[in-house]
């Protein structure tokens, strides 16, 4: 699957580019340079279609490149505009929501979720027995409330949450760790709470102030048009086949995902970190106070076993590094993000004042977490920062 390295992934890496700056990429990096070989070579190899990829550092973009293809049957390139389904990188952003509402008054953490949602107070555990306390907006944005599955397709948001409010428990709530559809309850309850719907909610409280342009739930068809195809594994060794997005397809979506639903692009999702790592504002507007983003981003789950990689826990909506190790042996302890099915990856690491963002889309490849794409990523961007 041998390509040639389009011109674009030389010349789209930035040098001390501001984030909140509009003008497109204008000079090289070539210390940066190894990350785009990385992901021509992970592209020839038959690993994925394509890759952008991005790296910021005290504020400042360092590297923005786009390598391979975003669509291998027409050879059309990837780009530093392409959009990428985000799978459950959305989590985050829709407990950015609850917070934003927690800040206000508006709702608690530690407040049953069957206030608003009153489906969620006949719950079950598995046995047919009623848990012992009620499910809370803490429990659902730490995989602790006992879900199971992953949101369905339906018509609504608000039928999304009642179906999953069918489903028996698998624990008594906040006793074990499961992934779940947890942040698909919090989102509804955000609609209930607020009034208006999710997807509009996060566009006027988030995206347009932050100037997150591609970021939708329901991308019209010339955003369709700029969005990478998945792919997994093909039939022979080292080829690809394009596979379905099982989260966020135009045809089959009728209401929004909180959960795994978000398309966007690696230029959109640094704004939000950089929110994140700026304790909550950004050019001077402030999205969540300092005291939200420091309840998101520490150990909730204490000493519970949780996934996915080793070394790991959960705050609220995103994954924390607690020892570095493997994928995360470059990231400083404190380190906070989360990653999608298909592949992409987001950290904020505070300590180390970075910013990464993998965007690829594969299916099939194993657990995306822990993936040799990341790692290699990760590792050349922490080694160019550090030169």
């Amino acid at each position: 699957m041998r390509r040639p390295t389009t011109l674009l992934s030389l010349v789209s890496v930035l040098l001390l580019a501001p984030l909140a700056q509009a003008a497109p990429p204008k000079a090289t990096a070539p210390n940066i340079a190894p990350i785009s070989a990385a992901m021509q070579k992970f592209a020839d190899e038959g690993k994925i279609a394509g890759a952008v990829t991005l790296v910021a550092k005290d504020g400042q973009i360092i590297h923005h490149a786009a390598d391979g293809k975003a669509v291998l049957e027409t050879d059309r390139p990837m780009t530093t505009d392409t959009m990428f389904a985000i799978a459950s990188m959305t989590k985050p952003i829709t407990a950015t929501a609850v917070m934003m509402l927690v800040d206000e008054g508006k709702l608690s953490l530690d407040e049953p979720v069957s206030k608003y949602l009153p489906e969620f107070a006949d719950v079950k555990l598995k046995d047919g027995k009623s848990p012992s306390r009620p499910i809370t907006f803490r429990d659902c944005m730490t995989h602790t409330a006992g879900f199971q599955g992953s949101q369905s397709f339906q018509t609504s948001l608000r039928d999304a949450a009642k179906e999953v409010a069918t489903r028996p428990l698998l624990f008594e709530p906040g006793s074990k760790w499961s992934y779940s559809p947890g942040l698909t309850v919090a989102g509804a309850a955000v609609e209930v709470v607020s009034g208006i719907p999710l997807e509009k909610f996060l566009e006027t409280r988030l995206f347009q102030p932050l100037g997150m342009n591609d970021t939708t739930f329901f991308p019209s068809k010339t955003q369709q048009a700029r969005t990478a195809q998945i792919y997994s594994p093909g039939e022979q060794p080292g080829t690809l086949k394009a596979s379905g997005n099982a989260y966020s397809d135009p045809s089959k979506v009728k209401g929004p995902n909180p959960s795994a639903g978000l398309v966007t692009t690696a230029a959109d999702l640094v704004k939000f970190y950089q929110m994140m790592l700026d304790g909550g504002q950004a050019d001077g507007k402030r999205y969540l106070s300092e005291s939200a983003v420091a309840e998101m981003t520490k150990l909730q789950t204490g000493d519970l076993k949780t996934g996915f990689t080793a070394g790991c826990g959960w705050g609220l909506g995103f994954y924390l590094v607690r020892e570095p190790q493997g994928v995360t042996g470059m990231l400083s302890p404190g380190a906070f993000g989360h990653g999608g099915a298909f592949g992409t990856q987001g950290w904020i690491d505070p300590e180390k004042k970075m910013i990464f963002v993998l965007m690829i889309q594969r299916s099939g490849f194993g657990n995306g977490d822990d993936s040799d794409v990341r790692k290699a990523f990760q590792t050349l961007a922490v080694e160019a920062a550090q030169r």
